[in-house]
């Protein structure tokens, strides 16, 4: 499998429930990093929110994820927020839920039902598209077989990143990870 679901650009949702509101946002991001800089950015943003919380999963094998409930009791708002984007099997993605406080207590069942929807609500305002896994590979080949090397660089759309033509010829390709064999192993450098 060398394809995923993520979302194209940012998207926003609003739940309110019993007065409490809660403000969701869906973003692409790629690295735990990037995770810590938005996360960082909306609690400055909404510093009189009374939590922000989140959920990421990264990596095309969905393997990389953390969710955090930010003060809320355990399991009532980050896990809802990951489960949301576990059921649309996206990759690649932040959720942010800012709660203002309403002056009602929610319980657990429905702080985990207030998440959740307000999570839904950014995954039904984003457009998700499905993108493919792609690798970086290096080649390096005699010049007399530059014709044979760019028909398979053309036939699998693989994007050269840098060239360097001479008797002996290095190229860089972004190629989908399944053309990879495409390319011979005495190529790869």
């Amino acid at each position: 499998m060398d394809e995923y679901k993520t979302i194209a650009a940012p998207a926003e949702g609003v739940f309110t429930e019993q007065r409490s509101k809660f403000l969701a946002f869906a973003m692409p991001v790629h690295t735990p990093e990037q995770v810590k800089e938005v996360v960082a950015d909306y609690r400055k943003k909404y510093y009189d929110a009374r939590h922000v919380c989140w959920a990421y999963v990264l990596g095309a094998n969905r393997t990389e994820f953390r969710a955090n409930d930010d003060g809320e009791p355990s399991s009532t708002a980050g896990k809802p927020i990951l489960g949301v984007i576990n059921s649309h099997d996206l990759t690649n993605i932040l959720i942010v839920v800012v709660r203002y406080f309403g002056g009602v207590k929610l319980g657990t069942g429905g702080l985990i039902v207030a998440y959740r929807a307000a999570a839904q609500e950014a995954i039904a305002n984003a457009q998700i598209i499905t993108k493919a896994v792609e690798q970086t590979i290096s080649i390096t080949f005699d010049y007399t077989v530059l014709n044979d090397v760019m028909r398979i660089v053309k036939d699998t759309q693989a994007q050269i990143l840098s060239q360097k033509f001479d008797t002996v010829c290095e190229l860089t390709l972004l190629v989908r990870q399944c053309h990879v064999p495409s390319f011979s192993t005495a190529w790869l450098s």
